[in-house]
């Protein structure tokens, strides 16, 4: 999956549950609740998960379940939220372009389960 490449500066993830997803093609940014924060090598390794993410087709419920805001040492970078029941990722960011916004990924793909694990563990463990 293509990031931002504002990623690189990334410091510190948001992990968003994303709690009602029925609006999620109308948002103008990323709706949930946050329950953890990755810093250093922690987000760096789920932001390559989330960048060897092989791509797929979207199969349109677009019903996100997790999002991850990016954030460098003075702002918010991006935002992207992720369906792994269609396939689909939107991510948020200033002067994005229109191949970034939404993404189909291989949810299946044992990188996808990887990263889904790593977030469920979020509200879990």
């Amino acid at each position: 999956m293509l990031l931002p490449l504002a990623y690189e500066k990334t410091e510190l993830l948001e992990v968003v549950r994303i709690g009602d997803p029925a609006g999620a093609l109308r948002w103008d940014r990323l709706v949930g609740e946050d329950v953890a924060i990755w810093g250093g090598e922690q987000a760096r390794q789920a932001l390559t998960r989330v960048g060897e993410l092989p791509g797929g087709d979207n199969h349109r419920c677009f019903l996100p379940g997790w999002g991850l805001r990016a954030h460098s040492g003075v702002g918010l970078l991006f935002e992207v939220a992720l369906c792994f029941r269609c396939h689909s990722a939107r991510t948020w960011a200033d002067g994005l372009s229109a191949e970034l916004r939404f993404q189909g990924f291989d949810a299946e793909s044992p990188v996808a389960r990887e990263l889904l694990d790593r977030l469920r563990d979020c509200v879990s463990g």
